[in-house]
């Protein structure tokens, strides 16, 4: 997990804090006792009325007030509406089977910094299992049995990943997830978290998979195609694919849409060796700019790479606004954060190590900001504005994103977990365009240049 420095605050406060925000994976559920409830959580008990947003080594307070809200430039119409109740939940992208189709291979760094990496939880799977959702989806006997294994520790982050961000959202939405298993005739199966028309997130959801069996040759050719040399033993490569993916899309127009994916892949060729990579990435999509916001959001990514190298943040950032462009609008789909793909290098320890780093800031990085927008007023102008993005998001996710592109064309993919990525509304104009000077044009100008925000 991100680490929170907090400033003006006694070390056993700090100690405190940092505890409550690593509780999520300690089965608090298990008890029934809800992640950000803890007794001194900082998010609730510690900074009454405040909201904390991470800035190197210091800590940027934010209150709950509105003022300064409509700033000079913007035009608005139409009645105020309340956005008490405001941010969008997120579809989840499920099927891992979409995201077999990479988009190119990474400029890997070929020497790791030695980091403090924090370990995992000890104790027996069963124990790790009752804070979850949901039963894993390998049956737990198994998960036991080779619990030594990549694949087995793999579920069990993904596992947790999903469990963590489920239980912080219906803190902050009040609703419930509605929790759904589902299996692959083909081999493995999945479970759908999805919660609609919460009174903070109009659609969230975050999915886990776990699928094997043979590739189709048509993803071996795909994988051939991105460098991969695949020896299948009499023209069948068995594999294994699993991952943890989430799309949340809030009601009010000033809670940005969120996005994360983690992922591994294992093939068995023909001499029983195995290849195996990690891929994946978190990335915000909001509906207006406020720099605040995005210096918070990159700043917790960059520091979980920066853990394990310097150049991971650069280079997975630049390959974010590449990956997540809507080439047919000249305009990427908001303002990026890391994306990365075939990480099969320096060793299989310290990748697993970097993607922990990473999906434990799932958490850290985004729920600040709702927090920090749930009381934000918003017009009917800027809910129009907000419907009118959500149409490029569909449009990238319909037409360019090769994880639900592939999904779609696979045998046995679950079509309404690859669709949850979808919103529940979405809106298209003719030829639309912001006014110069509003802070609509303002969002449009950042998509058409990205910029970096750190």
């Amino acid at each position: 997990m991100a680490t929170i420095v907090f400033c003006s605050v006694n070390k056993t406060a700090r100690t405190t804090a940092r505890r409550c925000l690593s509780s999520y994976s300690k089965g608090l559920a298990s008890s029934g006792e809800s992640p950000l409830s803890c007794t001194h959580s900082p998010l609730t008990k510690l900074l009454p009325s405040t909201r904390w947003f991470s800035r190197g080594s210091s800590v940027r307070f934010m209150s709950h007030g509105t003022a300064g809200r409509a700033g000079a430039g913007r035009t608005r119409r139409g009645a105020l509406l309340s956005g008490a109740a405001a941010v969008t939940a997120a579809a989840a992208v499920a099927g891992f089977l979409a995201n077999a189709n990479h988009f190119q291979q990474a400029e890997m760094a070929t020497k790791v910094s030695p980091i403090s990496e924090e370990k995992e939880p000890e104790g027996e799977i069963l124990e790790r299992c009752r804070g979850f959702m949901s039963p894993p989806v390998t049956d737990i006997g198994e998960l036991q049995e080779r619990k030594g294994e990549m694949r087995t520790r793999m579920e069990m982050l993904i596992m947790q990943t999903q469990a963590d961000f489920c239980k912080a959202l219906e803190v902050v939405d009040g609703g419930t997830f509605k929790v759904d298993r589902w299996q692959r005739n083909e081999g493995g199966g999945g479970i759908s978290c999805v919660m609609q028309d919460g009174k903070v997130f109009e659609k969230a959801g975050v999915n886990v998979s776990v699928v094997f069996g043979y590739l189709t040759e048509e993803a071996a050719k795909q994988m051939r195609s991105r460098g991969k040399v695949l020896k299948g033993k009499d023209g069948k490569l068995p594999f294994c694919a699993m991952g943890v993916s989430s799309v949340i899309h809030p009601k009010n127009p000033h809670i940005p849409t969120v996005h994360f994916n983690y992922r591994y892949f294992e093939i068995e060729e023909e001499d029983g060796s195995k290849q195996w990579w990690f891929g994946g990435g978190t990335d915000l999509t909001p509906v207006y700019i406020n720099k605040d916001d995005a210096f918070h959001f990159h700043n917790t990514l960059k520091e979980a790479c920066d853990k394990h190298h310097s150049q991971y943040y650069p280079d997975f950032k630049k390959w974010c606004d590449r990956y997540f462009y809507i080439q047919h609008r000249g305009e990427t789909r908001g303002i990026g954060g890391i994306f990365f793909d075939d990480l099969d290098s320096p060793s299989q320890e310290e990748a697993f190590s970097f993607v922990k780093s990473c999906a434990r800031t799932v958490v850290p990085c985004y729920l600040p900001i709702v927090h920090k927008h749930l009381n934000d007023s918003f017009t009917e102008e800027e809910k129009d504005w907000q419907q009118v993005r959500r149409g490029r998001y569909v449009e990238f996710n319909l037409v360019y994103d090769r994880g639900v592109k592939f999904g779609l064309a696979t045998p046995g993919s679950r079509i309404e977990s690859i669709l949850m990525s979808l919103p529940l509304s979405a809106r298209w104009e003719y030829m639309h365009e912001p006014a110069k000077g509003t802070l609509e044009a303002e969002m449009l100008e950042a998509l058409r240049n990205p910029k970096e925000w750190v």
